[in-house]
């Protein structure tokens, strides 16, 4: 069992304090929005044994079957197949998407044949990997996150007496379902037909207007208009209005499939997801946006988001399975007595809080509060003592 130091993403969006506190560090007054625990090659963590620091893609490459076990090997290849990060947000991030599997798969390799460098600000698709996630609150979160259903987009729509909402009311209405969902979607990015600024301004001034004079969704429009003071003219605010607005406390966990769009407005959280960082961005950033690749990779799903119920392992432990083969989130809480965490192969693990001592067949290591640990498949079952509270993930 090794400790694992993350590696940390800076950007505008980020919170200068929330992710510092987190790993019990002081902050510097710049904001910070990931840290990243695991072996992304762009971004590894770094661990430590005796003989040193390494980056755990290193450690993982000097001998992939011991530390990741055989089964992992045969499925995944000789690599860590999740990544975990610490997810802080301060103000909106992007809408986006991340894809599956096929649609990763045709991105990267479309971007490497026109020679795209995996560093470029314009490439989507920096690996072949889809991207499942499975998104926990630390905080309390709010979200916009997949096609509300059609019914109730056009009620939020009703009411609304500007051109641009008039016209999507319509598209919904002629094109029943989710395809009148897509489409609207489409119309709204697509550079041949995304309106302009002074009309999503409209649309931002009317769901203001409905906040006084009473809202068929206070959420809903109280979203356009803080999206609207963010990214003045920016569609995604209107975009908003097609997806489910996302409460989430402390505690609660939200699965993410490749395919839907989405977008994290504000609130601290553990993200776990498989081992991508393939991000298809359409709205709401001044970075680079790709409509086409977004909507031809957009899920045609409508309704609810999936909220994950945990099952108990144990008494001590909420483990939150997600329809996915390369990850699984397991948090433990720990005293006065002994507590045995689920799974058995390569695992990363995060103290939340308190001061525990993690014990393996390959040795024990102590994290407080913002630590972190690497355990391979070597360490078998782990025995936690102490009090405080852990966050694990493994390969189920």
């Amino acid at each position: 069992m090794l400790a694992l130091t993350p590696t940390s993403r800076r950007n505008a969006w980020g919170s200068p304090t929330a992710i510092p506190h987190a790993l019990g560090l002081a902050p510097d007054g710049r904001a910070m929005a990931e840290a990243w625990f695991g072996a992304y090659p762009t971004a590894p963590s770094v661990v430590e044994d005796a003989t040193g620091a390494t980056t755990l893609p290193a450690w993982i490459a000097a001998d992939p079957a011991a530390v990741l076990g055989p089964d992992v090997v045969a499925q995944f290849g000789p690599r860590l197949p999740f990544l975990v990060k610490l997810l802080a947000a301060d103000s909106p991030l992007s809408l986006q998407l991340h894809p599956d599997a096929e649609h990763a798969a045709a991105g990267f390799a479309a971007e490497e044949a026109a020679g795209i460098g995996v560093d470029d600000p314009r490439r989507s698709f920096p690996d072949p990997y889809g991207r499942p996630e499975v998104l926990y609150a630390l905080s309390a979160v709010e979200a916009v996150c997949g096609f509300r259903t059609p019914r109730r987009a056009l009620q939020l729509l009703d009411g609304l007496e500007t051109p641009l909402a008039r016209h999507l009311h319509a598209m919904l209405a002629s094109t029943p379902g989710v395809a009148g969902l897509v489409a609207a979607l489409g119309h709204l990015l697509d550079p041949a037909s995304r309106p302009g600024a002074d009309q999503v301004r409209e649309v931002a001034t009317e769901c203001a207007r409905r906040l006084w004079e009473g809202s068929p969704s206070v959420r809903a429009d109280r979203t356009v208009v803080v999206l609207g003071e963010e990214h003045p003219g920016d569609v995604g605010a209107v975009a908003s209005l097609l997806l489910n607005s996302v409460s989430l406390a402390p505690g609660e966990a939200i699965f993410i499939p490749p395919g839907t769009v989405h977008a994290y407005l504000s609130g601290l959280a553990v993200e776990v997801l498989a081992a991508s960082d393939d991000e298809v961005r359409g709205a709401l950033t001044l970075k680079a946006v790709d409509p086409p690749a977004l909507l031809r990779a957009v899920a045609p799903v409508a309704g609810a988001p999936v909220r994950l119920a945990p099952e108990t392992f144990r008494g001590a432990t909420d483990l939150f399975r997600a329809p996915v083969t390369e990850f699984e989130l397991a948090v433990t809480t720990v005293g006065p007595g002994p507590a045995r965490l689920p799974g058995g192969g390569p695992r990363v693990l995060l103290c939340l809080e308190g001061a525990l001592t993690l014990e393996g067949a390959a040795g024990a290591l102590t994290l407080e509060r913002g630590c972190g640990a690497f355990a391979s498949a070597r360490d078998g079952a782990v025995q936690v003592t102490g009090r405080g509270r852990l966050v694990q993930v493994a390969v189920p």
